[in-house]
């Protein structure tokens, strides 16, 4: 008698142990690619990596004396964000209006970058997942992926709460 419950929970626990191994290979799956990405990249001409990991190419460099932009500021930049695939997953170009955004709401790539940018200046980044979202999935980007951006910041907003302290 206990042998038929024994062969149905036997069966329930096996088809738990093969969804969860479906479930961790992709994230596994991208971080190899991630990593594989990320260490040929390094070494193309033109690309600085950054002590964190975040890799980064110049094409053209703003007015020297311009201002970087600082965690509490807002910046004004037009961007495309894709994944290693080539597949665009958000762009203010397509939109065709630039986006305002606080520097420290962002993710932690994007907030090393434009802390060493100037306005005119334009990058494109290639931000580790220990850098973008992670081993968690955002909307379109799956877990573990390396986020590629064109950025182009326009300009520097001051932080609007230290507007008028003297």
């Amino acid at each position: 008698m206990r042998t038929p419950i024994r062969r149905p929970a036997l069966a329930v626990l096996f088809a738990l142990a093969l969804c969860a191994c479906a479930r961790t290979a992709p994230a596994a799956d991208g971080r190899a690619a991630a990593q594989a990405f990320l260490a040929r990249n390094a070494k193309a001409p033109g690309v600085h990596v950054t002590q964190s990991g975040l890799q980064y190419r110049v094409f053209h460099a703003g007015p020297a004396g311009g201002p970087r932009p600082k965690p509490a500021d807002e910046v004004k930049v037009d961007y495309e964000g894709k994944l290693i695939s080539g597949e665009v997953f958000d762009s203010s170009f397509a939109r065709g209006s630039p986006a305002v955004m606080t520097v420290r709401d962002l993710v932690p790539g994007w907030q090393e970058a434009l802390q060493l940018m100037r306005p005119g200046d334009e990058w494109l980044l290639y931000v580790p997942p220990s850098l973008g979202y992670g081993d968690r999935a955002a909307g379109p980007i799956p877990p573990g992926s390396v986020l590629i951006f064109k950025i182009d910041l326009i300009g520097v907003l001051p932080d609007a709460s230290s507007v008028g302290r003297g």
